[in-house]
C-alpha cells in the first residue's frame, strides 16, 4: 500500500449518468477511458480499489415506478444495467492493464461470478479490482446503498463519491446560484438537513461503521488521486 496515501482501501462510487458522456444516453467510450485512466492512475500509488457503479445512463427503475409500473421489475431492469455499466469499466481497465472482476449480487453465471465477500476478498488481495455490480441485489436500494454495503463488508477507509459537482452544497448549486459549499459535515448532519446527496440508507450505514465519505467531481482530470493524497476540492462527510 502507498504510505503517502490518506486512503489506502477505497470504495469508489460511479453514478451511471457519468458514463454517458456528453451523448445523453448509454456509455461513451472516451468518457470510460478517461475514468478508468484516473482509476489507473490511483492503483499506481498503491491503493486497494473496490468500484460501484450506477445504472442511470441506461435504464431507472424509480422513473418507471412513477410511471405506475411495478417497482420491483423496474428496479431489477436497473440492476442489469448496472452490470452492463460494470462490464464496460472491467473491459477498459483491461485494455490499460489494469486487473479487474465484475462480481454480481444478481447470479449470471455466463457474464460474471456471482458476488460474495470471500470472493471479493480474495480477488482484492490479489490486486484486482472489485467491481461490485447488481447494486445490493434487492429492490428498494438505491446503488449508493450498496456502495455503502460493499464500503463496510471490505472494511474500507472511505466511500469516495465522484459527482459531476466538487462537493455537498446546501442547495443544488446548477440551480440555486447563493448555495454554499461545505468543506467538512457530519453523517447525522445531512440526514438532519436532508440533503441529497446519498440516501438516508447509505448515509446511515457509513455512519454506523465509521466510514468518512468524501465527495468530489469526476469532471477533475487526477482528481481521485488528489483525493487518495487527501488533497484536491472535496466535502468530507464524517462522524465528528
Amino acid at each position: 500500500m502507498g504510505s503517502s496515501l490518506k486512503y489506502q482501501n477505497v470504495l469508489l462510487k460511479v453514478s451511471g449518468e457519468a458514463l454517458m458522456g456528453d451523448t445523453g444516453f448509454g456509455i461513451d467510450p472516451g468518457t470510460v477511458q478517461r475514468i478508468c485512466a484516473d482509476i489507473k492512475e490511483g492503483v499506481s500509488l498503491g491503493a486497494r480499489v473496490g468500484l460501484v457503479v450506477g445504472g442511470g445512463n441506461i435504464f431507472r427503475g424509480v422513473a418507471l415506478a412513477a410511471k405506475g409500473a411495478d417497482r420491483v421489475s423496474g428496479d431489477h431492469m436497473g440492476m442489469l444495467a448496472t452490470v452492463m455499466n460494470a462490464i464496460a469499466l472491467r473491459m477498459a481497465l483491461q485494455d490499460m492493464g489494469v486487473d479487474a472482476v465484475v462480481l454480481s449480487a444478481i447470479a449470471m453465471d455466463e457474464v460474471c461470478e456471482q458476488f460474495s465477500q470471500r470472493a471479493a476478498e480474495k480477488y482484492a488481495s490479489e490486486g484486482k479490482i472489485v467491481i461490485f455490480a447488481g447494486g445490493t441485489g434487492n429492490p428498494y436500494f438505491t446503488t449508493d446503498t450498496a456502495a455503502a454495503l460493499r464500503a463496510c463488508e471490505m472494511q474500507c477507509d472511505a466511500l469516495l463519491k465522484a459527482t459531476q459537482v466538487d462537493g455537498i452544497y446546501s442547495a443544488d448549486p446548477k440551480k440555486d446560484p447563493d448555495a454554499t459549499r461545505f468543506d467538512s459535515i457530519t453523517h447525522a448532519e445531512v440526514l438532519e438537513r436532508g440533503l441529497e446527496v446519498m440516501d438516508a440508507a447509505a448515509v446511515s450505514l457509513t455512519k454506523e461503521s465509521n466510514i468518512p465519505v468524501v465527495v468530489f467531481s469526476l469532471e477533475d482530470e487526477g482528481g481521485f488521486a488528489k483525493i487518495l493524497k487527501g488533497e484536491g476540492r472535496s466535502t468530507t462527510v464524517s462522524v465528528n
